[in-house]
């Protein structure tokens, strides 16, 4: 199976939450320069590279949360393909028994003198499928008669 999606939305909570904390230091190291009693030039060089800082940490902690929003679309899509592979493969499962069955009860009519009946091309197909691991991403691109 492909895509843990629960490795994902714990990937993406771990990044909102960096994004959090790195914020709240942003803000932290704001709200000291504002109480700093540092005067002068000195002063306010110190001032300016500490708010110049505290805007670098938040561009940092928005880019977490881009990451986390990423990482929201990207599981929401594997999501999305896992549960199409897993329809495709209950929907061919479905169809190869059917067709089997019914090549069943046309092998138990030949038994019979004189009788001949052959399968239609649709269920020799299905008879003769092989299917791909449960679960792979090959589900994906099957092409069988009544999918």
């Amino acid at each position: 199976m492909y895509g843990d999606t629960a490795a994902m939305r714990k990937r993406a909570a771990e990044r909102r939450a960096q994004a959090t904390h790195i914020r709240a230091m942003a803000d932290r190291l704001g709200a000291q320069i504002d109480t700093s009693n540092w005067d002068g030039r000195a002063g306010a060089a110190m001032s300016a590279r500490v708010r110049d800082r505290a805007g670098h940490l938040r561009e940092c902690a928005a880019a977490h949360e881009s990451a986390a929003d990423s990482l929201d679309k990207h599981l929401w899509e594997v999501e999305r393909l896992k549960d199409a592979i897993s329809d495709i493969e209950r929907k061919a499962d479905s169809l190869i028994i059917d067709a089997r069955n019914r090549i069943a009860q046309i092998r138990a009519q030949e038994t019979s003198p004189g009788v001949v009946i052959d399968p239609t091309d649709e269920d020799r197909v299905l008879d003769q499928f092989e299917a791909p691991k449960s679960g792979h991403k090959d589900w994906l691109t099957v092409n069988l008669p009544g999918l």
